[in-house]
């Protein structure tokens, strides 16, 4: 997937506008891009959704992954590293045992 990033940025000489800066926000963009086709739904779940939602999703998501491996890519972050790293102090900060069945942040449990 880097590789053919790459190639599609390289063939259009955009990489002097893909500083780490600008691929955060336009990958912010494009993850409040992704929260239009579940306006107004009431869950979002599948059986909401139409072909032509899915689709946008679908194209939605494609961009968030594409702007996150080359944000990843122009700073040199191993981002199957990066995962293991955050589930590992995620696990810390949520213990299974504790957490099971409960949505609220870490720092809002009882000691």
């Amino acid at each position: 997937m880097r590789d053919l990033l790459r190639e599609f940025v390289s063939e259009r000489d955009w990489s002097r506008f893909h500083s780490p800066k600008n691929l955060a926000a336009a990958l912010s963009v494009e993850a409040s891009e992704l929260l239009e086709p579940f306006t107004w739904l009431a869950t979002g779940n599948k059986d909401e959704l139409d072909d032509a939602k899915l689709r946008a999703i679908r194209h939605e998501m494609a961009d968030v992954l594409a702007y996150l491996l080359m944000l990843a890519d122009s700073l040199d972050v191993d981002l199957h590293s990066a995962l293991l790293e955050k589930m590992a102090i995620n696990r810390t900060k949520y213990p299974a045992q504790k957490v099971r069945g409960d949505a609220r942040k870490y720092s809002e449990y009882d000691e």
